[in-house]
């Protein structure tokens, strides 16, 4: 039971460790919103629990995600938000390989249910690209990039 808006960024964790969709799902409201790291939007529990479910067979099997930092901000006795910054190791490419380290930023508002229980109507994951400020929409897609001055090397003598 998610007893406190914190317990559902922690909860979110321990379900993606063990690749459960039903119990990640749990933690949402029955019409919640998730819009995920590419910007796919769902609209109820059921999606938000068959698109991990899918995500958990194809993509992050036996993926590890930690929190980082957790911050809560209560926005009156019965909503929060909350925002968990992570890192994730394990994803599988789609050529079945192991790829990187991931980092990024969950963000949920959560409501005390009458019961007790804090639940997320929404949520929304984005990657983090360190060093970046944008992405710039290119003919092959959106890439990372920054406006800050780029160091370049002193000429020799």
């Amino acid at each position: 039971m998610t007893s406190s808006p914190r317990g559902v960024a922690e909860g979110f964790a321990a379900a993606w460790n063990a690749a459960d969709p039903v119990a990640l799902a749990a933690l949402f409201v029955e019409d919640a919103d998730f819009v995920n790291v590419v910007g796919l939007w769902w609209t109820t529990r059921e999606q938000i629990r068959d698109n991990h479910a899918y995500g958990f067979r194809h993509m992050f099997p036996d993926t590890v995600m930690v929190l980082d930092r957790v911050m809560v901000r209560e926005l009156g006795d019965d909503v929060a938000v909350v925002h968990a910054s992570w890192t994730m190791n394990g994803q599988i490419t789609p050529t079945g390989e192991r790829a990187g380290t991931r980092r990024g930023v969950i963000s949920f508002t959560t409501v005390r249910q009458q019961s007790g229980r804090w639940l997320a109507v929404s949520a929304q994951n984005t990657d983090a690209v360190p060093g970046m400020q944008t992405h710039v929409a290119t003919s092959e897609g959106l890439a990372p990039e920054t406006y800050a001055p780029r160091t370049r090397p002193k000429p020799g003598p």
